[in-house]
């Protein structure tokens, strides 16, 4: 690469960022990751625009090709040296990290703007934001695999995004029930265990959209308020 020092190949530059990474850790300024919490220094202005291209590089390499999709394949994503992309996320678990909880991040934002809105119809806006849950559980559920094989402990819902995520769910179910849309009887803990098995499920449907819809549907069924009289 041009300016300063010459740099290794990226594969060495990985493998000496792993070896000096520490596994299983996670810092302890907060629930979130590396890649998520705030930056002590300040950056500057290209740095932030280079880091944000960074990101949404990966998810989208990562969308695409996988979680195992190389760190090169992202930096020529976002058109940058992979040097850049290491100065920024020292190793591809950091990288996984940080596109993470960004989209945990904004998946939350997302909820939180659900419950703002107070739809006129509770059972709609539950149903919906859960089958956007599911989906996005998907590709999550991708990351946590790739991380937790490489021995990252990845916070749980106890994470500042989870509480986030929680509480938007708390209100969303809350209202539907009260609007009788769904079975008065669920709490948030029971609905946490169904969106996973949900999302399991889904995945094993495969990517054929109707038939992803469809068990989604079936499964909804059962969180209905006619739910409970059909399966007593």
């Amino acid at each position: 690469m041009r300016g300063g020092r010459g740099r290794p190949p990226s594969s060495t530059v990985e493998s000496a960022a792993r070896r000096r990474a520490v596994p299983g850790s996670l810092p302890a300024t907060a629930a979130l990751p590396s890649g998520a919490v705030t930056e002590q220094k300040p950056l500057r202005a290209d740095a932030r625009r280079n880091r944000a291209r960074v990101l949404e590089a990966a998810e989208s390499v990562f969308a695409a090709k996988g979680t195992g999709a190389p760190t090169e394949e992202v930096a020529r994503a976002a058109r940058v040296g992979v040097g850049t992309v290491f100065r920024h996320f020292p190793t591809k678990e950091a990288l996984l990290e940080a596109v993470l909880f960004a989209r945990l991040d904004r998946f939350a934002g997302e909820a939180e703007t659900v419950v703002a809105h107070d739809s006129a119809d509770p059972g709609a806006a539950f149903f919906t934001f859960l089958a956007s849950w599911i989906e996005m559980s998907s590709a999550k559920n991708a990351y946590f695999e790739a991380l937790s094989a490489a021995g990252v402990r990845v916070p749980s819902a106890r994470s500042a995004v989870g509480a986030r995520l929680l509480d938007s769910l708390g209100v969303l179910l809350r209202r539907a029930q009260a609007h009788g849309a769904v079975r008065a009887d669920l709490t948030v803990t029971e609905l946490v265990s169904v969106i996973i098995g949900t999302a399991k499920a889904a995945e094993h449907a495969g990517t054929e959209p109707a038939r992803r819809e469809r068990i989604i549907s079936i499964l909804f069924d059962g969180l209905r308020e006619s739910g409970r009289v059909s399966g007593g």
